[in-house]
Protein backbone atom coordinates (compact mmCIF):
# COMPACT_ATOMS: atom_id res chain seq x y z
CA UNK A 1 0.00 0.00 0.00
CA UNK A 2 1.08 3.35 -0.82
CA UNK A 3 2.09 5.84 1.67
CA UNK A 4 1.88 9.56 2.61
CA UNK A 5 6.28 10.54 2.25
CA UNK A 6 5.61 13.94 3.98
CA UNK A 7 2.86 12.92 6.58
CA UNK A 8 2.78 15.39 9.31
CA UNK A 9 5.09 17.77 7.87
CA UNK A 10 2.17 19.35 5.46
CA UNK A 11 0.42 22.24 6.78
CA UNK A 12 -2.32 24.50 4.49
CA UNK A 13 -2.31 28.07 3.88
CA UNK A 14 -3.44 29.10 6.85
CA UNK A 15 -0.60 26.91 8.53
CA UNK A 16 -2.64 24.53 10.01
CA UNK A 17 -1.51 20.66 10.07
CA UNK A 18 -2.85 18.80 7.56
CA UNK A 19 -4.12 14.75 8.31
CA UNK A 20 -3.46 12.35 5.88
CA UNK A 21 -6.90 9.80 5.08
CA UNK A 22 -6.60 6.35 3.05
CA UNK A 23 -8.98 6.26 0.35
CA UNK A 24 -9.14 2.75 -0.21
CA UNK A 25 -5.37 2.11 -0.76
CA UNK A 26 -4.72 5.32 -1.55
CA UNK A 27 -3.51 8.29 0.57
CA UNK A 28 -4.92 11.66 0.81
CA UNK A 29 -4.12 14.68 2.04
CA UNK A 30 -7.03 16.21 3.34
CA UNK A 31 -7.24 20.67 3.26
CA UNK A 32 -10.08 21.89 5.23
CA UNK A 33 -11.33 24.97 4.17
CA UNK A 34 -14.24 26.83 4.72
CA UNK A 35 -15.95 23.85 6.54
CA UNK A 36 -15.21 21.71 3.55
CA UNK A 37 -12.94 18.61 3.68
CA UNK A 38 -10.64 18.51 0.19
CA UNK A 39 -8.68 15.44 -0.50
CA UNK A 40 -5.65 15.77 -2.18
CA UNK A 41 -3.57 12.85 -4.11
CA UNK A 42 -0.60 12.64 -1.86
CA UNK A 43 0.82 11.40 -4.83
CA UNK A 44 0.65 15.01 -6.68
CA UNK A 45 2.30 16.74 -3.36
CA UNK A 46 4.59 14.23 -2.82
CA UNK A 47 6.01 14.20 -6.43
CA UNK A 48 6.39 18.02 -6.46
CA UNK A 49 8.17 17.90 -3.82
CA UNK A 50 10.42 15.06 -4.68
CA UNK A 51 11.06 17.29 -8.06
CA UNK A 52 12.61 19.71 -6.07
CA UNK A 53 14.80 17.39 -4.53
CA UNK A 54 15.87 16.01 -7.31
CA UNK A 55 17.23 19.33 -8.68
CA UNK A 56 18.85 20.31 -5.49
CA UNK A 57 21.13 16.79 -5.72
CA UNK A 58 21.73 17.53 -8.78
CA UNK A 59 25.74 18.42 -9.06
CA UNK A 60 26.00 18.41 -4.96
CA UNK A 61 26.03 14.60 -5.18
CA UNK A 62 30.01 14.40 -2.93
CA UNK A 63 28.76 17.21 -0.31
CA UNK A 64 25.17 15.25 0.46
CA UNK A 65 27.42 12.07 0.45
CA UNK A 66 29.62 13.48 3.03
CA UNK A 67 27.08 15.00 4.90
CA UNK A 68 24.69 11.97 4.90
CA UNK A 69 28.22 9.89 6.38
CA UNK A 70 28.98 12.57 8.57
CA UNK A 71 25.53 12.16 9.58
CA UNK A 72 25.44 8.44 9.58
CA UNK A 73 28.90 8.18 11.80
CA UNK A 74 30.40 6.08 9.18
CA UNK A 75 33.41 6.78 7.06
CA UNK A 76 33.99 2.93 5.62
CA UNK A 77 34.07 3.04 1.54
CA UNK A 78 31.21 0.56 1.27
CA UNK A 79 28.89 2.97 3.15
CA UNK A 80 30.38 5.80 0.55
CA UNK A 81 29.91 3.95 -2.30
CA UNK A 82 26.16 2.90 -1.36
CA UNK A 83 25.21 6.42 -0.90
CA UNK A 84 26.39 7.76 -4.14
CA UNK A 85 24.66 4.65 -5.68
CA UNK A 86 21.71 5.72 -3.99
CA UNK A 87 21.61 9.43 -4.84
CA UNK A 88 22.89 8.49 -8.77
CA UNK A 89 19.87 6.40 -8.79
CA UNK A 90 17.35 8.64 -6.27
CA UNK A 91 14.80 8.71 -9.69
CA UNK A 92 14.74 4.88 -9.72
CA UNK A 93 14.25 4.56 -6.15
CA UNK A 94 11.25 6.88 -5.66
CA UNK A 95 8.82 3.69 -7.05
CA UNK A 96 10.12 2.08 -3.49
CA UNK A 97 9.92 5.19 -1.64
CA UNK A 98 6.35 5.65 -2.19
CA UNK A 99 5.44 2.54 -1.45
CA UNK A 100 7.58 1.80 1.87
CA UNK A 101 7.02 6.01 2.79
CA UNK A 102 9.82 8.10 5.09
CA UNK A 103 9.84 6.30 8.37
CA UNK A 104 8.29 8.13 11.06
CA UNK A 105 11.54 9.17 13.27
CA UNK A 106 13.05 10.38 9.72
CA UNK A 107 9.73 12.64 9.45
CA UNK A 108 10.14 13.99 13.08
CA UNK A 109 13.61 14.95 12.68
CA UNK A 110 12.91 16.49 8.92
CA UNK A 111 10.22 18.59 11.27
CA UNK A 112 12.48 19.08 13.69
CA UNK A 113 14.96 20.89 11.59
CA UNK A 114 12.57 23.18 10.08
CA UNK A 115 10.83 21.26 6.67
CA UNK A 116 7.72 22.17 5.89
CA UNK A 117 5.31 21.49 2.94
CA UNK A 118 2.70 24.36 2.58
CA UNK A 119 -0.12 23.32 -0.05
CA UNK A 120 -3.48 25.15 -1.17
CA UNK A 121 -6.95 23.22 -1.63
CA UNK A 122 -6.22 21.66 -5.15
CA UNK A 123 -2.68 20.33 -4.10
CA UNK A 124 -0.19 22.87 -5.60
CA UNK A 125 2.80 23.23 -3.67
CA UNK A 126 2.88 26.89 -2.24
CA UNK A 127 5.88 26.37 -0.03
CA UNK A 128 8.45 24.55 1.06
CA UNK A 129 10.86 24.93 3.86
CA UNK A 130 13.65 23.19 3.67
CA UNK A 131 16.77 22.81 6.78
CA UNK A 132 19.92 23.81 4.49
CA UNK A 133 23.65 22.71 5.60
CA UNK A 134 25.83 24.94 7.66
CA UNK A 135 29.15 25.59 6.54
CA UNK A 136 31.29 23.95 9.55
CA UNK A 137 33.62 27.62 7.81
CA UNK A 138 30.74 30.28 8.50
CA UNK A 139 30.20 28.92 12.20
Amino acid sequence: MAKALFEGLVRDESERAVSVVYVGADPTYVVTEDGMRYHIDARVVDTQVMEIFQENIKGHQPELAEAMMKFMGSKDLFTKVSIDKNLRDFDKNLPQLYEQGIPAEARQYLGMMGFRVVINRHGDLVKLDMPSAVDEDEQ
